[in-house]
């Protein structure tokens, strides 16, 4: 087959690695890729937000199948362009899409299903969200309703935090996506994250991980895009997925179908467990960056057949094969994100990491130049490995991370403190 992933982060690299174990794959492409990708697929320049032209692309290079990795393009409809195009593809529509591009449209959803979900308010404009928070006190949730690349979440210890960040969102420091806000409850728990293939009608879980948001150690500091993950995650038992997939996924796959708008593609619930319940806190409508990291090297070549089998509507057949291990990433950043931070920074020590299916570097912001890999963005390389147990994974991680020379870049130390 030949494959085309759209992206350029550490989930697209986490991706092709999968998708390059398996016999299946003749030729991968990855557009617009990163240096760690280029090293094992071809990478191609393309606008992965222009429909038109990927499946223009995707029919110059017979392209059989298209994974798309970011939200954007789903949000865009590039999977709708395909399909009509009678490309097969993995992602769901651009309608499908809202789930992650409208944090109030899935508030709809939960509560036409009944999905347990915080309580929440959507405002168009300033001062009545600034009401409802002096109402309502706080801890509380405000939430930019469209897509802000994972940090458009403000969770306010305090009524002052909670004002500031809905004046920041209709200041405009989210762009569009900051037109309307949601301000949710407060929910307390311990957060984890739960992975599930749809294909509009049969639901197929492949896995759960927890990410760690905040920047610094002890989950202190801002929100970030996520600084490392791992997974399995302990706190989402067997019989807390069961509830989760009684409860929130299955009942929110049904009612997007009734809508006319099945959803194809995998479908990600952060959900909040407290004592032996489960609630969503939100959906995402592509795999989690650092999470799928963690899950793909589980996964390893299978994870293209449950992909294909998701896209062509045969997920019912579908069986997932879970060797009994634990893998955990570290996102290694460049200092000063998730602020001002600094690019082209070279990155030496690299090639003398093992690459196997124990270890594996994936890069997310990286570039090459005159020959050197440097940084080229925030979040630049997610340092991954597996081990027997978690701590095993965890020491197998920082080994690696502490053999790569890169004076610019920081990481968390405590990545899998929550289960260890």
């Amino acid at each position: 087959m030949n494959i085309l992933v759209l992206g350029s982060g550490g989930r697209e690299h986490a991706l092709a690695w999968a998708i390059k174990q398996n016999p299946k794959c003749d030729r991968l492409i990855v557009a617009p890729g990163n240096a760690g990708i280029a090293m094992i697929a071809e990478c191609a320049s393309l606008d992965i937000l222009d429909g038109a032209a990927v499946v223009a692309f995707a029919e110059q290079n017979t392209i059989d199948f298209v994974v798309i990795g970011p939200e954007a393009p789903l949000a865009a409809g590039v999977a709708d362009a395909l399909r009509a195009a009678g490309v097969l593809c993995f992602g769901p529509s651009a309608a499908a899409a809202r789930l992650e591009a409208s944090k109030g449209f899935t508030k709809e959803i939960c509560d036409a299903c009944g999905a347990p979900t915080a309580a929440w308010a959507r405002f168009d404009a300033a001062e009545p969200a600034r009401a409802y928070v002096h109402e309502k006190g706080a801890p509380i949730v405000v939430k930019a309703d469209g897509l802000a690349a994972g940090k458009g979440v403000i969770v306010a210890m305090t009524e002052a935090e909670a004002i500031a960040a809905i004046d920041d969102m209709f200041g405009g420091q989210f762009g569009a996506a900051g037109a309307e806000v949601v301000i949710e409850e407060f929910m307390t728990g311990e957060e984890a994250s739960f992975f599930v293939l749809c294909d509009g009608e049969n639901v197929l879980p492949i896995g759960t991980a927890q990410d760690h948001k905040r920047v610094g150690d002890g989950d202190t500091g801002p929100n970030t895009g996520g600084m490392g993950a791992y997974s399995p995650a302990p706190v989402l038992t067997d019989a807390l997925m069961e509830q989760a997939l009684d409860r929130i996924v299955r009942p929110t796959v049904a009612e997007m179908a009734r809508r006319g708008t099945p959803y194809q593609g995998v479908l990600y619930a952060g959900l909040m467990i407290d004592g032996n319940k489960t609630r969503l806190v939100e959906y995402n409508v592509r795999f989690g960056d650092p999470e799928c990291q963690v899950l793909m090297l589980r996964l390893g070549a299978q994870a293209l057949d449950l992909l294909l089998a998701c896209a062509e509507g045969r997920l019912s057949d579908a069986r997932v094969n879970w060797a009994d291990d634990h893998a955990l990433t570290v996102v290694l950043a460049a200092k000063g994100y998730p602020g001002d931070y600094a690019k082209g920074s070279p990155i030496r020590g690299l090639d003398a990491l093992p690459e196997d299916s124990a270890h594996m570097v994936f890069h997310a912001g990286t570039a090459q130049r005159d020959g050197q890999v440097v940084a080229n963005g925030g979040r630049v390389l997610n340092v991954t490995a597996r081990g027997a147990t978690l701590s095993q994974a965890r020491d197998r991680a920082y080994a690696m991370v502490d053999r790569i020379d890169w004076p610019e870049g920081f990481c968390r130390r405590d990545i899998g403190w929550r289960a260890l």
